[in-house]
């Protein structure tokens, strides 16, 4: 939250694939995040901050260093693109920093460097805690080096995030609860799930054109990314973001293969996670009636579902008929009353 209140600004700044050691199965960034590869300077990151800040209000924003792997980065480099976000930060315009990078690209260096250019959040692209789904994905590291990773940002007084993706080759339903697990027992201030898409061009693409790899059903993500939702957040951690969000060369057809993309995957897994949370309430439903559902009106949208599915479980659920959904501001959070119609 900023100083107002109110949920940050963010400035997004892409450096696809810069800094990384290789390219993972799965990974096209270029494509993900539709930005070119060129390296940028440091005043190309001055223009993009005075486009997205100059008519705002200082206190609040936050710069975003997404994709790559910022601290592989040369130091010179790491240097110069937070040097350009130092007037900003100055004048208030800029209050926090986020850098991505890998589990294994730390090191007392480059972190002292991080916190003496003001960076306030370091996200780490772990992607599994099972180490043969790492070996597999061709990332280069162990879980340990996650372990280690955390250890290391959160004694330097850094908030750490982690990055999640389920479905890749060699996970299973259970092995992602375990990575899950694995997680929670690091205590990260936030993470992220990004279930595995088949995109043309990457190494993933050709094992699964060979048939040596089956991603996962949109279903099938849904469910264990609900179900990581819920194990997180009971535990204190914040889901910011589930599922990609692709920029337009991602959506031209025959980019994405295969696998669990839908333009409100998000959604659906709130969904699925707000009906785990009505479970309890259904013996009170009476069976084949017609009934009114009132809720509170941010939770309606979640008992809805994407195109009304939500309500179609509940029917087939309970074996009424929802005749209407109608706020009800008197109930708390995940709770429903039941009114026949």
């Amino acid at each position: 939250m900023s100083r107002s209140g109110l949920t940050p600004f963010i400035v997004p700044v892409f450096l696809p694939h810069q800094g990384c050691p290789h390219r993972c199965i799965f990974c096209d960034q270029h494509r993900i995040t539709g930005h070119d590869e060129h390296p940028l300077r440091g005043a190309e990151i001055g223009r993009i901050l005075e486009q997205a800040l100059g008519s705002r209000l200082p206190a609040g924003a936050e710069v975003a260093f997404y994709g790559g792997t910022f601290t592989r980065l040369p130091i010179e480099r790491m240097e110069e693109l937070l040097s350009a976000v130092q007037p900003f930060r100055e004048k208030g315009a800029v209050v926090r920093i986020r850098v991505s990078t890998r589990p294994d690209a730390l090191d007392p260096v480059r972190l002292e460097t991080l916190r003496r250019f003001g960076v306030t959040t370091v996200e780490l692209g772990a992607q599994s805690m099972e180490p043969e789904v790492l070996r597999l994905a061709g990332r280069g590291h162990g879980p340990e080096a996650t372990r280690d990773a955390v250890a290391a940002l959160r004694g330097m007084g850094f908030k750490v995030g982690i990055q999640l993706m389920p479905g890749l080759p060699g996970d299973t339903a259970d092995a992602f609860q375990s990575t899950v697990q694995a997680v929670i027992e690091l205590h990260p201030d936030m993470a992220r799930l990004y279930p595995a898409i088949v995109i043309e061009g990457t190494a993933m693409a050709e094992w699964y054109k060979a048939g040596r790899y089956r991603p996962l059903s949109v279903e099938e993500a849904a469910t264990r990314c609900a179900e990581a939702c819920r194990r997180l957040e009971e535990s204190g951690i914040p889901v910011i973001r589930i599922g990609l969000l692709p920029s337009p060369a991602l959506r031209e057809s025959g980019r994405i293969l295969a696998g669990p993309w839908h333009p409100s995957f998000g959604s659906l897994v709130r969904a699925a996670v707000y009906r785990a949370t009505l479970r309890n309430q259904l013996p009170q439903v009476p069976r084949g009636r017609t009934i009114q559902l009132m809720a509170p009106q941010k939770d309606i949208p979640l008992l809805r579902g994407h195109r009304n599915q939500g309500l179609a479980w509940f029917e087939a659920t309970t074996g009424s008929r929802v005749a209407a959904v109608l706020p009800d501001e008197s109930l708390p959070p995940g709770r429903i009353r039941v009114v026949e119609a």
